[in-house]
């Protein structure tokens, strides 16, 4: 990309981005999950904090805290793997028969990238999901939120460093939260 514009440059980098987060979703939807976690960093952190409820001069009360609260999700790749391990051996009861999943993602937006220039090598990413989950005959979820991603390069691939899932939903109706997000 030397002698690039900023502009494209900019517009190369979105679409690699892009590409990878939907790659990522196609991985989970073909319940491909190995390959999955090889997206993920050594040191990852995956979180999703709970959403409460509250007035709207509480607005520091709206979310569970990192590391503090209890969180629907507050993991490491370790225990991202054990889950991941568990669904595989077959016997996970909240995943048998599996449950089909598509996840969509949109509005992918680099929020920052350093260092700034044509190679940056870690790229901050906010973006919208959806996720449609059917299981069994009549069991059906849709969840919908935000994700803030921390993707960095590693051996010139990108990799999740960091993700922060933020559910629009404030109380969950679905059975379990066995899937990915």
């Amino acid at each position: 990309m030397s002698g690039a514009t900023p502009d494209l440059t900019r517009l190369l980098l979105k679409q690699e981005v892009e590409d990878f987060l939907y790659h990522e979703a196609e991985l989970l939807d073909e319940r491909r999950y190995e390959e999955w976690l090889e997206l993920f960093t050594e040191d990852a952190h995956y979180w999703m904090p709970m959403r409460r409820n509250v007035r709207a001069d509480e607005p520091e009360r709206e979310f569970t805290r990192q590391g503090t609260d209890v969180n629907w999700f507050d993991e490491g790749k370790d225990t991202l793997t054990r889950r991941v391990q568990q669904i595989l051996t077959g016997v996970h009861w909240a995943e048998e028969p599996p449950s089909r999943i598509c996840h969509m993602v949109s509005n992918v937006q680099i929020r920052c990238a350093s260092p700034p220039g044509p190679a940056p090598s870690e790229v901050a990413v906010k973006c919208r999901f959806l996720v449609y989950r059917n299981r069994v005959q009549t069991e059906t979820d849709i969840l919908v939120g935000k994700r803030e991603d921390l993707l960095r390069k590693v051996d010139g691939h990108w990799k999740i460093a960091r993700r922060k899932i933020v559910l629009d939903q404030s109380v969950l109706l679905t059975k379990n939260l066995t899937f990915f997000f």
